[in-house]
């Protein structure tokens, strides 16, 4: 482990001083590979447990997994794909990223509860992230069969994080713009100028325009050229500060 720091004096509130600084992704796998089992045998076949490795200053994110255990939840593998928050992560590495208990989509429509911890080296940098998705879907069929006799969740944390997860990147994609189209609330025949703007400007946030090609396959879900769609782009960057400010 000569790769972890650990500061002793590092105060039990901050949750990344439980985890340490780390400057391999090998050194994290050594330390948490048993961890991640111990985790999914603990939890059972629904609960997936993956580590990525997010060490390079570029990453490929369609080849991120070094560890998973259940990969059947998301029906990934080794050498397999980010999700949509990866993108993000990578384009934010200012942001405090640790997220727990959020909502996520598998690209078949099952929901996930999910908790994401990032490791950053003594330069602040991410290099990896270690995620728990627990495939919630049969407990949700069987609060249905019960209706009323079980609790409802309280409602999601606003700020809470929405991941996607696909067998490859351009089903990450899709399903991140089919949420971005649905918040819109109209067919995209009918958007206006405005409404391909915003949908732009939420992907963009979300670091999906980050992806391969992403300005690409957004434009052509919206009907409109790449010429154009960087045009909305670069308008959507600009408005940006006055929305915050405002």
């Amino acid at each position: 482990m000569g790769g972890m720091i650990k500061d002793m004096n590092d105060s039990p509130a901050d949750p990344v001083a439980h985890i340490g600084i780390y400057e391999s992704v090998a050194d994290i796998l050594t330390v948490f590979r048993p961890v991640m089992r111990a985790m999914a045998a603990a939890a059972g076949p629904g609960c997936e447990v993956v580590l990525h490795d997010l060490s390079n200053p570029d990453p490929d994110l369609g080849h991120t997994i070094v560890a998973i255990e259940n990969g059947h939840v998301t029906g990934r593998d080794v050498g397999g794909p980010s999700s949509s928050l990866g993108a993000n992560v990578i384009h934010n590495q200012s942001a405090e990223h640790n997220a727990f208990g959020y909502q996520g989509l598998t690209s078949d429509g099952r929901q996930l509860r999910c908790s994401s911890v990032y490791f950053r080296n003594t330069a602040g940098r991410i290099v990896a992230a270690l995620c728990v998705n627990y495939d919630t879907s049969t407990l949700e069929q069987a609060r249905n069969l019960l209706d009323g006799l079980l609790t409802q969740d309280p409602t999601e944390p606003a700020g809470q994080p929405t991941e996607y997860f696909g067998r490859d990147l351009v089903t990450v994609m899709d399903g991140m713009v089919a949420e971005a189209l649905r918040e819109i609330g109209k067919p995209v025949e009918q958007m206006s100028r405005d409404d391909r703007i915003t949908v732009l400007a939420k992907l963009d946030s979300q670091g999906a325009l980050q992806m391969r090609k992403g300005v690409e396959r957004v434009a052509a879900r919206l009907g409109i050229s790449r010429v154009t769609a960087y045009a909305y782009l670069d308008e959507a960057r600009k408005n940006a500060p006055q929305e915050r400010a405002s």
